[in-house]
């Protein structure tokens, strides 16, 4: 799973497609029950990417 903001949604679903070879799960952040930042940068994260 990789938490992203707004601006890193698109490189984190190309990562999950790189290592994962499958479409990867878009999934909106509860933000109000979450605190947790984007992976790439400090920013809160808005969305989950997984593969499953």
């Amino acid at each position: 799973m990789i938490y992203c903001c707004e601006e890193h949604v698109d490189l984190a679903l190309d990562m999950v497609v790189d290592e994962h070879e499958t479409f990867p799960i878009l999934e909106k952040v509860d933000v109000d029950n979450l605190s947790t930042s984007c992976e790439f940068c400090q920013k809160l994260a808005v969305y989950v990417v997984a593969n499953e």
